[in-house]
């Protein structure tokens, strides 16, 4: 199967990656390194609570490319 180069919309890490910095990132201000840390830490312990959300993200989108 054919695959672009550069294709981050088909790569599954990449997305979790987007997720994080939506949720952990955009719009957050941290004092320092250890709250960074922490609220990175508690995303990923809480992560199962997302499952709706992630599946969304991860579980869909392929069907559009053809690459073949």
């Amino acid at each position: 199967m054919y695959l672009p180069v550069y294709s981050p919309e088909l790569t599954l890490i990449e997305r979790l990656w987007y997720f994080f910095k939506k949720n952990v990132l955009y719009n957050q201000y941290y004092e320092n390194l250890d709250e960074f840390r922490k609220a990175s830490i508690t995303f990923f312990r809480n992560i199962e609570k997302r499952h709706d959300e992630l599946f969304s993200l991860l579980g869909s989108g392929f069907e559009g490319h053809n690459y073949t």
